[in-house]
């Protein structure tokens, strides 16, 4: 029989690797990260659920200034520019609501806010691309399905694979 600290500690090691294995790196696709309201989606505006919290729908409005920037490389990061990146797309956003203080490349999102989706807002990022999701409405820079590219919203969900997923503490 083992002693009653090394059955707790071994307990709670499982629990930890459960958790881990749950995570929402489990997940396949941004679709599968949220499952609240929905937000409305007309043409390339989009709005949020009524009873969102009011810095949801400020983070929607602001998405929705930059519809149809194009995109551009380096975008949105503080130097002259006639389009926005991933990064500088979601910087704008998160800015734009006071949840982020200056523009962040994309990996830099990798440790940005709260480990795993979030209750309004998750961001999925990895070392060259970062994009968000709205109360399940995709903000993204590419793959909406169009030959447009540059942020853009659409309810297509996106692949999660190696991308670290995060949110604003609270959202």
């Amino acid at each position: 029989m083992l002693p009653h600290t090394v059955t707790k500690t071994l307990g709670l090691m499982l629990l930890g690797t459960c958790a881990l294995l749950t995570s929402c790196s489990s997940y396949k696709s941004s679709a599968e990260c949220y499952s609240g309201p929905p937000a409305m989606l007309y043409g390339s505006s989009a709005g949020a659920p009524p009873k969102a919290p009011p810095v949801v729908h400020q983070a929607m409005q602001a998405g929705n200034r930059i519809q149809n920037a194009p995109y551009q490389y380096g975008g949105g990061h503080g130097g002259p520019c006639w389009g926005l990146d991933c990064s500088g797309s979601v910087s704008y956003v998160l800015r734009s609501c006071g949840l982020l203080r200056t523009a962040m490349p994309s990996k830099g999102f990798r440790s940005y806010g709260e480990s795993g989706p979030g209750k309004w807002v998750t961001i999925f990022s990895k070392d060259g691309h970062v994009f968000m999701t709205i109360a399940g409405l995709r903000l993204d820079t590419s793959s909406s399905g169009g030959s447009d590219v540059g942020p853009r919203w659409t309810r297509k969900p996106r692949s999660v694979k190696g991308f670290s997923v995060r949110h604003p503490a609270g959202l």
